[in-house]
């Protein structure tokens, strides 16, 4: 529990934080009371920027810990499950895991949420928890982590079905910002960068960049990839954390059973995502259902136009050209 100390602490730089934020540019978001704000080259909701700034203070990473970067709904919700029970696995099998019972967010916290707004969660009271979680673009990453060795894998997926997916899924959110804009509108602004935490392009390619010059701290993963063939990159991902699969368990089927506990189907079908069931460590502005919608690839193709989807793969051709992260340049 926070000392009154601390509280009075938290209070004066969230006042600072705000004070920050009045002097921001801003545009209007996807809701149509929704309004984001400029910082650092991203657009952003105003508490998640006093998320980033209280992190940026007062996180310190540790050399064991391991972070999950992403922008949102390019597979954070699958990662996390994947990485929890990569190392929680000697602890529990796929009858006991934690993840049967509850939504695999409450157990990897976000530094601009969690860490920054609900210290008292039972996972950041936890000293031997050492994974965490972020949509922060690269380039605002708290200077600890940069500095530390502590791993990082970013995941990412084609821009179109980022897009559908972060539609649908913010139709589901609690919010007092009023009605969700149109596709087309919401497809605009997209494309233009203005989404949260976005330009999404620019926060994929500040990702990639920084894997290109420090390839052993930073971990790449395709979201299309890994849904297309999961067992190599679960094994690849369980190596690069260090807690790597022995041929004894492998033989055994353990990686399968880690692909299979954590795979979008058995966590969609369970009891406590179903529903309007919410979190159990704090309140939420989404049902836990609503971190399972389909997880399918292609999915835009039942939305957007094929002028809308030659806009944003022109996006992404220019931006990612010659990079290697397009399939035409490996």
């Amino acid at each position: 529990m926070e000392s009154k100390t601390d509280q009075t602490e938290l209070q004066k730089n969230q006042k600072r934080y705000r004070e920050i934020i009045t002097r921001l540019p801003e545009k209007k978001g996807w809701r149509q009371e929704e309004i984001l704000s400029e910082f650092g080259g991203h657009w952003w909701r105003k508490p998640n920027i006093q998320g980033l700034l209280h992190a940026r203070e007062n996180f310190r990473a540790r050399p064991d810990d391991f972070v999950i970067c992403s922008y949102p709904k390019t597979g954070t919700t699958w990662l996390k499950a994947l990485t929890f029970a990569i190392i929680n696995r000697f602890k529990f099998d796929e009858a006991t895991s934690p993840l049967l019972k509850r939504l695999p967010h409450e157990f990897v916290p976000y530094l601009e949420v969690e860490f920054a707004f609900f210290p008292e969660i039972d996972v950041l009271k936890d000293k031997a928890n050492t994974l965490f979680a972020t949509h922060i673009p690269f380039g605002l990453l708290p200077k600890s982590i940069l500095d530390s060795d502590c791993k990082m894998a970013y995941i990412w997926r084609d821009p179109k079905d980022t897009f559908i997916s972060l539609w649908a899924f913010l139709h589901k959110e609690k919010s007092e910002d009023g009605e969700m804009s149109g596709l087309e509108e919401s497809f605009d602004m997209f494309c233009k960068g203005v989404s949260v935490y976005g330009p999404y392009l620019d926060h994929v390619f500040g990702y990639w960049k920084a894997k290109q010059e420090n390839p052993k701290k930073i971990m790449f993963l395709k979201y299309e990839e890994m849904r297309a063939n999961p067992i190599p990159y679960v094994k690849r991902l369980a190596e690069f954390m260090g807690y790597g699969f022995t041929e004894e368990e492998e033989a055994k089927g353990n990686v399968e059973r880690v692909v299979n506990l954590c795979s979008f189907e058995t966590l969609k079908n369970l009891k406590t995502n179903k529903g309007e069931k919410g979190r159990k460590d704090r309140p939420g502005t989404f049902a836990n259902s609503a971190f399972f919608r389909k997880g399918e690839v292609g999915d835009w193709m039942n939305y957007l136009t094929p002028e809308m989807a030659a806009r944003i793969d022109g996006l992404m051709e220019n931006k990612f050209r010659g990079s290697g992260l397009l399939r035409h340049d490996r």
